[in-house]
């Protein structure tokens, strides 16, 4: 599948150049073991590690923006105080903080623990709590389920009640994003709580059921979706072409962990939209390695192993 991303070399003399407006797509190349040139095709807003040819440790990170490979805008960006760890990251980075003019459809693919869910979160904060521009009115967050295909079914409890298990690991994520200090996250729990209820009372963060959300026209939404692995095709048209201005859409998940009868790593929702919006200049993706896992040595090494 389209990863998002590729890595190429280019002349050590045009280093300067990239850094201040740029290089043609015509300046990278690839090269085997033996020294032999090839050239590459380049999809638009692909990712791009550079390498000069000259350097054998340097490397730069652009995009590919019609004819030329740009450098990065967002690369010092710290949303809600976090900074990128590897290079996956700084891309993801890229994507989220582009406006929804710009970017209005960012796909992120990556295994558990390669902060797809935590750095779309802390971007949208950022955008929304700390931002006085109003970019974005609010995030909402999804997270499909079966069981949410057509209905959420008939007992107890409102809509808020029933997705509460689905949304638990967006508050996982809010509690790191919200105190970053790891040795005294969790002192005063109730602090920490109380900051997460005030972000939800103030509508600044909003929870919703997949299928409440493919009925309405979204306007300056932050929208975030997240296990989009989940969703059949036919959802993900639903939510993209429902899209109003200034909404930025956010699909996030794994293709190989599918929850879901009937789907498959290319048949689900997530891999179907990377496939058909590969190349188009309102779609940004990148794939997460298993090597840009930030969740813990023994989450990294499961991922390589199991």
């Amino acid at each position: 599948q389209y990863t998002g991303r590729t890595e190429i070399y280019f002349p050590e003399e045009k280093v300067k150049e990239f850094k201040k407006k740029g290089i043609p797509l015509t300046d990278a190349y690839q090269s085997d073991e033996e020294g032999n040139r090839s050239t590459l095709t380049f999809h638009e807003n692909e990712f791009v590690i550079l390498k000069p040819d000259q350097s054998v440790k340097k490397t730069l990170l652009g995009r590919v923006s019609g004819d030329k490979i740009v450098p990065l805008v967002y690369k010092k960006s710290k949303p809600y105080g976090i900074s990128p760890r590897n290079v996956g990251q700084y891309f993801m980075q890229e994507a989220l903080m582009t406006d929804a003019e710009t970017a209005p459809l960012v796909i992120i693919k990556g295994m558990a623990g390669t902060a797809k869910t935590f750095y779309s979160l802390a971007v949208g904060l950022e955008k929304v709590y700390n931002n006085p521009s109003q970019e974005y009115r609010r995030v909402i967050v999804c997270r499909p389920n079966a069981q949410f295909d057509d209905d959420i079914g008939f007992l107890p409890g409102d809509e808020k009640e029933k997705i509460a298990p689905l949304m638990r690991p967006v508050i996982d994520n809010l509690e790191q994003i919200i105190d970053s200090d790891e040795k005294k996250r969790y002192e005063d729990e109730d602090e920490l709580s109380d900051k997460i209820t005030e972000i939800f009372e103030r509508g600044i963060i909003q929870t919703e059921a997949l299928n409440f959300i493919r009925g309405r026209s979204i306007v300056k939404t932050y929208l975030i979706i997240d296990e989009a692995q989940n969703m059949t095709p036919n959802q993900v048209k639903g939510i993209i072409t429902r899209a109003g201005h200034g909404t930025k859409i956010i699909l996030l998940g794994d293709p190989q962990q599918i929850d879901r009868p009937f789907l498959d790593e290319r048949t689900n929702g997530l891999s179907y939209a990377a496939k058909y919006m590969m190349n188009s200049p309102l779609c940004w993706q990148i794939t997460l390695s298993a090597e840009e896992c930030e969740r813990s040595a023994l989450a990294m090494d499961a991922i390589k192993r199991l």
